[in-house]
């Protein structure tokens, strides 16, 4: 009689922690890049595509299609990208795009990118976004520093799960959760930059004339659809936030246009020379 052949599959399972999974993302990278270390995080929101090549020759690009716990995203503008090079002297990453809870992805999911870059060594990390202006002074293609954020998704990256034991409590104060001192080198940089505070709001379609009379009524001064909740997942890691916001268009009941995410794109590819030479500027400082 013949013997039967017996076929042994391996299964390699996928951590589910989120924290894992950063670390393991951040494994990856490091030996994608033969770099173990990183020191700074750029994530490039909605209209700044175009600010990547002017941040310098990237050393080496990749699809995060693949990478441990990455999402695609779906959002023109947003390709899925990351990029290792030296800015200033500081070994950084790129992400080309983001994900958005209006795309149906978690929190933990949103924010991947950010513990990822504080699993490769990231001190700092410069959270960018296209946002709408509440303010009638602004002007499209403007760019004003976060000072401050209204978190209005109703979601948080901290609930849950409790984090692991090696990681901070998942109580994080957020007091200063854009620091004076990255603000300050900005403005070295271009001393007219102005400040606001951002808007997160759940997306994604934009805000009717009352919502903004209603967010400028709680201070805000610009509303997106993005950042806080990479901010607070930056915050709980210790890492420092640069928030840079583009203002893409007037709100609704602000300026008369109507709203349209072409117009978006078109704003950040007219604006990317100035932006690409502000955040290299902040980098050359740290």
């Amino acid at each position: 009689m013949g013997g039967s052949r017996v076929t042994v599959m391996t299964v390699i399972s996928m951590p589910t922690d989120p924290f894992e999974l950063a670390a393991k993302a951040a494994d990856e990278l490091a030996a994608w890049s033969a770099v173990r270390e990183h020191d700074v995080a750029v994530v490039l929101g909605s209209g700044w595509r175009e600010v990547a090549d002017g941040l310098g020759e990237a050393r080496l690009e990749r699809s995060t299609k693949g990478l441990a716990g990455f999402v695609d995203p779906t959002v023109a503008g947003h390709e899925g990208l990351v990029r290792s090079l030296t800015i200033s002297g500081k070994r950084t990453l790129v992400f080309i795009g983001r994900t958005h809870l209006y795309e149906g992805c978690s929190p933990a999911e949103v924010v991947h990118q950010v513990r990822t870059a504080g699993s490769s060594g990231a001190k700092v990390v410069v959270l960018t976004n296209a946002c709408g202006g509440l303010d009638p002074a602004m002007r499209p293609g403007q760019a004003v520093l976060i000072s401050d954020h209204l978190n209005l998704t109703g979601a948080s990256p901290l609930a849950g799960v409790a984090p692991p034991q090696r990681y901070p409590g998942r109580f994080v104060d957020l007091t200063e959760a854009y620091p004076v001192s990255l603000r300050a080198l900005a403005k070295k940089v271009d001393p007219t930059l102005r400040e606001g505070v951002y808007a997160g709001l759940l997306g994604p379609h934009y805000e009717t004339p009352a919502e903004v009379r209603m967010l400028r009524l709680m201070g805000a001064d610009l509303v997106g659809m993005s950042t806080t909740l990479e901010a607070i997942a930056a915050c709980h890691l210790g890492i420092g936030v640069l928030g840079i916001s583009l203002v893409t268009n007037l709100a609704a009941g602000v300026g008369s246009a109507p709203l349209d995410h072409q117009d978006v794109l078109a704003a950040g590819a007219a604006a990317a020379p100035y932006l690409a030479e502000l955040i290299t500027g902040v980098l050359a400082g740290l």
